[in-house]
């Protein structure tokens, strides 16, 4: 059983797609499925029914995922603890971060980052944080940069590095931005709004805050990208919550009477998994920018 057919099952797996597989990893689609016929000789069982489009794990496949992820996580924890033996900063770094993070926190980051070590081969991934927890847990991520879940995550190791605050913000000839006095939660409910889709975690944060209060956010439309959410902010689509950072010229930010609203950020590894040095090093570029 080869790791290369094992990578192979699992992108089919996780992607439902043999096309989609064959994207990710860089082959024909008559490549993948040469692998996953290989694989399913070695096993002596069908992995996959193939109904029209549709791709569908087998039973036999259903028991093969778990142990072929632990494998080939054992197999990539190995390669790194002997590639650490020579103390050299390079090799790949597969990293994720969300959007937002990507564009306003990293930039310098990596900047210095790349320069320190240039023969690191950096394989950034822009992900919804969520996804990212995942892709850590399952060892396709070796590390990611995003907001953070708001409870611990069983096997994984969590630093805040940095918090947002989000501030309640609406166009300029929003109704909303006439006001005066200090907003309730209550009055912005009379006003639709746009937010973060309700699964993230920002979305689920800003959620939280009005259910405590016995309201139901009148939320007209949902998007997980934040400049998106400014970008329909700002031509008067309803008001929302964006992080400090992101306010300009064309949003007011509202007097509302409730407590500060932050979501925190920061970086997450797998507990059991032996680090590569480019992402040691990685973590050390992060805690330096955590006080700047």
């Amino acid at each position: 059983m080869d790791t290369q057919s094992l990578q192979a099952f699992l992108a089919v797996a996780d992607t439902q797609s043999f096309s989609r597989a064959a994207e990710q990893l860089h082959l024909t689609q008559p490549a993948v499925s040469k692998r996953i016929a290989t694989l399913e000789s070695q096993v002596d069982a069908r992995l996959f029914d193939r109904i029209g489009r549709r791709i569908a794990l087998t039973e036999a496949g259903s028991v093969l995922l778990p142990q072929a992820r632990q494998i080939l996580f054992t197999v990539e924890d190995s390669r790194r603890a002997l590639a650490n033996l020579s103390g050299q900063v390079g090799g790949p770094l597969t990293l994720a971060t969300s959007h937002h993070i990507g564009l306003h926190r990293l930039p310098p980051v990596l900047k210095q980052y790349t320069q320190r070590h240039p023969a690191v081969a950096l394989d950034l991934h822009f992900l919804d944080s969520e996804f990212a927890y995942q892709g850590v847990r399952d060892g396709s991520l070796e590390m990611a940069v995003v907001t953070l879940a708001p409870h611990p995550v069983e096997q994984l190791h969590v630093v805040e590095l940095w918090r947002d605050r989000l501030c309640f913000v609406c166009a300029t000839d929003h109704p909303l931005a006439a006001q005066q006095r200090a907003l309730s939660l209550a009055d912005l409910c009379q006003h639709n709004c746009v937010m973060p889709g309700a699964k993230t975690f920002t979305g689920s944060l800003i959620a939280q805050r009005f259910e405590q209060a016995g309201l139901e956010l009148p939320v007209s439309m949902a998007t997980n990208y934040l400049e998106t959410l400014k970008m329909m902010c700002s031509v008067g689509l309803g008001w929302s919550l964006l992080p400090e950072k992101m306010i300009d010229h064309d949003l007011v930010e509202l007097k509302v009477a409730t407590a500060p609203l932050h979501r925190p950020l920061g970086y997450l590894v797998h507990n059991n998994r032996t680090l590569s040095n480019a992402a040691r090093m990685m973590i050390e570029a992060l805690e330096e920018s955590r006080s700047e």
